[in-house]
């Protein structure tokens, strides 16, 4: 019989007290007398994101599969539960056995965003786990961290045991087994920390150190521990036909973000965006089997009661099966109250048609993301769309019933002018317009045009990852030059203009390209009482700038300045397959605003066919 670690009386007077009392449909239940590994999974956000997200249920499912294995999950408690468990001295639990989190073996935390760092400073206090790697004991778990801001894990690096880079389904049965093997032979923390660091795309911290110039740029960095190699090689999984997939994922009690089956059917992009981030992390693209993809989503249906599947890539349009996969979809659940969502499509003539069929058209809005108002920083960004291909998309979608659009934009660009700026609007109006020209009898009402614009975050592993930031002031007043363009078009009541937050995004940039001093920045926050920093209602710009202060860095090195394509990188130290030759040849190409074709239009070779599948092999086969 299980025991729930809060009481009654603390549970009925929080928010959501689902949140924190497991229990949900297909959640795994084992005996932890018979498990020889327990394994908690954290998401570092409050749970309803945290259940949306695709990596968890992958690796909760695998872990589980395993006999030895006991894979639980834990997520940020809210505001409220965080100071009643202060208070109280509550440890933070798993929530499948309410155990402590400290009496696991390993804590895993993805790390999905820069703007959660914090949450997981809180997750370690809370969990009552010593903040710093060096200072943890035999008693306490593995603190493991994995997920895309891994990529570059130095602002975190004295927090963590150890980072997974890469894909889960990979080497993450071979370390369990090494931790099984180590914990047999009763060898120490340390011994086991050696042994890891051997195993392929894992990354031990304290096995490296740092040097700076006196510019603050790095120096150097190296292994100071023989177990440590010189690089980290990412893992990728190559047939993920055969990978495994949560055929039963949970499913929460309460509404999550994303409520819904998810079908994950292609992983990596063949675009090649510039400012992607994940569109190079994930290279080579490689296809689900479209048989086994319709195998998925009927059992996966079954076994959750989901009433709508939505089908997951980078970019959905360019999956080879996609027409025969929705096709099945809309055939095998017309009538049957299943809603069928597809994100990532491009707007062409099939996907209109597509979201016609499984969309409330009248009620429904269409994305399109242009990142860019002019065709200049459309190239230079490398987004292979036209304005005669929006304006296309946008017909096509206002003639078969559509009226309301939502555009994508970003500002603060590598080398963008004002009059790029005031294209976001012009090419917005120019959409509208394409609305007007339908004879009146045939539209719905109004067209309701909403642009948003997200300010630049240059990121690793891209080609502008060596780019300046501008300062928040800045991308503001960006952003008023944009809106009072707004202003001036024709039809201004049908156009709509937001933007994001001007000072998160700076930060953003400091996180995403920092270095170890980062972590005592965070640390200085978290202690100054940031906590949920992507949250609107929690973050606190006044409190960040003081842990800067605080602390003697100064934010501005991290994001104002270029970086020469000479200089030594923080995250130099990873093998991701994509070569820093081949991203310096598309920063040159980003400067002469020179579109490179997509992968499946000609090979660019940016290193990833050393995998030896996927997107690089199929014309060969």
């Amino acid at each position: 019989m299980r025991t729930l670690a809060l009481s009654d009386d603390i549970l009925l007077n929080i928010e959501k007290p689902a949140r924190y009392i497991g229990g949900e449909v297909n959640s795994v239940m084992k005996d932890k007398s018979e498990v020889d590994i327990r394994f908690a999974m954290c998401f570092p956000d409050v749970y309803e994101i945290g259940m949306s997200h695709l990596g968890i249920q992958i690796l909760y499912d695998m872990f589980n599969r395993r006999e030895d294995v006991w894979c639980e999950r834990v997520y940020s408690p809210w505001t409220d539960l965080d100071k009643v468990m202060r208070e109280q001295h509550i440890p933070l639990f798993a929530l499948e056995s309410q155990d402590p989190i400290k009496t696991f073996d390993f804590l895993g935390i993805t790390i999905q965003y820069e703007m959660c760092y914090t949450n997981i400073l809180q997750v370690l206090e809370l969990s009552q786990i010593p903040m710093h790697a060096k200072e943890r004991t035999e008693e306490d778990p593995i603190v493991i961290g994995g997920g895309p801001c891994a990529y570059n894990p130095e602002p975190l690096a004295e927090f963590f045991d150890l980072f997974y880079i890469g894909e889960g389904e990979t080497v993450y049965d071979e370390l369990l087994d090494l931790y099984k093997q180590c914990k047999k032979e009763k060898k120490s923390r340390l011994e086991f920390l050696e042994m890891a660091a051997g195993v392929e795309g894992i990354y031990v911290p304290q096995f490296y150190e740092a040097s700076y110039e006196e510019d603050g740029t790095l120096r150097d960095f190296r292994a100071v521990n023989p177990h440590a190699p010189e690089t980290v090689k990412k893992q990728v999984v190559m047939d993920v036909t055969d990978a495994v997939y949560p055929m039963s994922p949970v499913v929460p009690y309460i509404k999550a973000t994303q409520d819904r089956v998810v079908l994950e059917i292609q992983r990596g992009c063949i675009r090649g965006c510039r400012f992607c981030q994940a569109g190079m992390l994930y290279r080579p693209t490689r296809e689900r089997d479209v048989e086994e993809l319709k195998r998925y989503a009927k059992t996966m249906l079954k076994n959750t009661g989901h009433e709508e599947i939505s089908l997951s890539s980078l970019s959905s349009s360019d999956y080879s099966k996609l027409q025969e996969l929705v096709t099945f979809l809309i055939e095998e659940y017309h009538g049957k109250g299943v809603n069928i969502s597809l994100p990532s499509l491009r707007i062409d003539a099939f996907s209109l048609d597509v979201m016609s069929k499984v969309q409330d058209v009248k009620k429904s809005s269409l994305t399109f993301a242009p990142e860019a108002g002019s065709q200049r920083m459309r190239n230079v960004i490398n987004k292979g769309l036209t304005e005669e291909d929006i304006l296309t998309g946008a017909g096509e979608a206002f003639e078969g019933g559509w009226s309301k659009v939502k555009l994508y934009f970003m500002l603060g660009l590598p080398w963008e002018e004002e009059e790029d700026m005031k294209e976001i609007a012009r090419l917005s109006d120019r959409v509208a317009r394409r609305y007007y020209e339908i004879p009146k009898e045939q539209r719905h009402g109004k067209c309701q045009i909403t642009a948003s614009s997200s300010f630049f975050v240059p990121k690793p592993f891209t080609p502008f990852q060596w780019a300046p930031m501008c300062t928040a002031e800045e991308y503001v007043r960006r952003a008023a030059i944009v809106k009072h363009e707004f202003q001036e078009q024709l039809n201004r009541k049908s156009l709509k203009y937001n933007w994001h937050d001007a000072e998160v995004t700076v930060l953003e940039g400091v996180f995403a390209r920092g270095d170890r001093r980062i972590g005592q920045v965070i640390e200085e926050a978290y202690r100054l009482g940031c906590l949920y920093d992507s949250w609107t209602e929690t973050f606190d710009n006044e409190k960040w700038m003081q842990a800067f202060e605080n602390t003697g860095i100064d934010p501005e090195f991290y994001t104002l300045r270029e970086r020469e394509t000479s200089e030594l990188l923080p995250w130099d130290f990873i093998e991701i397959g994509v070569t820093k030759k081949f991203l310096e040849r598309e920063w040159q190409r980003a400067k002469d605003g020179v579109v490179t074709p997509n992968c499946r239009e000609g090979c660019s070779g940016c290193g990833a066919a050393t995998f030896g599948g996927g997107v690089c092999y199929e014309s060969k086969n």
